[in-house]
């Protein structure tokens, strides 16, 4: 068993309550300064924070190498309320009245994308593919194609999009991601989305022990404006995924009990 099984249990149970913290409904409208508030957290790291010490690692080309497995360290932060559009808003402010009794992750479905879970995170890396596979939910993972091909036309909607990357530099590898269903939740709280969503990523990695990434969400069907925030991810060069089977052990579902 390797070392991260108590700090797992641990967030399991925070996940299965998430849904049921909770929010000011009231709260909910555009951030001030174009809705960057609560990314200081984010880009702030730690003094110690458990991470391993060295400098960013490199991959033979020069850029930067993300191999290896990440705790989220802040999977809840969305830098401050959304835009959202009044039918939008009258979704979110239903559902938190519900307490989320109808979150699809509850029912063993995809997250989505930019929703994520408090497990860990594998990132994959070869020259024209980065993959991310997710411990939790479903061990959902997400392809993300480096070998210069765009979107394409007529693309399905899907759970987790249809993601393509590219390079500015070696520093920062930019994920952009379309073609999204409208069926997952952009939080444990409710927040909605239309299949007109479009999710850009700016991965970097300052150092060995960390991973910011630069998250905006644009969607004209349900935002007034572009939404953007910063998750940061810590590495841990002695885990591993644990297997998660999210239909045999579903304890969500008991729970969103709603009213």
């Amino acid at each position: 068993m390797n070392k991260n099984y108590g700090w797992l249990m641990a967030a399991c149970a925070v996940a299965a309550l998430l849904p049921l913290a909770p929010v000011d409904i009231a709260a909910q409208a555009p951030a001030k300064g174009g809705g960057k508030a609560g990314t200081k957290a984010a880009d702030t790291k730690a003094k110690d924070d458990g991470t391993p010490k060295g400098p960013t690692p490199r991959m033979p080309d020069g850029k930067v190498d993300f191999n290896g497995v990440y705790a989220p360290a802040n999977f809840a932060n969305y830098g401050g309320a959304l835009p959202l559009q009044p039918w939008a808003q009258k979704v979110y402010e239903d559902r938190r009245a519900s307490l989320s009794k109808d979150d699809p992750e509850g029912f063993c479905l995809p997250a989505g994308v930019p929703r994520i879970s408090p497990f860990p995170q594998k990132f994959v890396q070869t020259n024209n593919l980065f993959v991310i596979l997710d411990e939790g939910n479903v061990h959902s993972y997400r392809q993300v194609f480096l070998d210069g091909r765009g979107h394409g036309k007529g693309l399905d909607q899907l759970w987790m999009g249809h993601s393509i990357g590219k390079w500015e530099g070696n520093d920062t590898l930019v994920v952009d991601s379309v073609g999204f269903n409208d069926k997952t939740w952009l939080n444990g709280q409710g927040l909605p989305h239309t299949d007109q969503l479009h999710v850009t990523e700016r991965y970097t990695r300052p150092d060995l022990g960390h991973v910011n990434v630069e998250i905006t969400i644009e969607d004209p069907g349900a935002l007034t404006a572009p939404h953007k925030f910063t998750r940061q991810f810590l590495y841990h060069d002695n885990w591993e995924l644990l297997e998660y089977v999210c239909n045999e052990f579903n304890i969500d579902q008991d729970r969103l009990v709603g009213k």
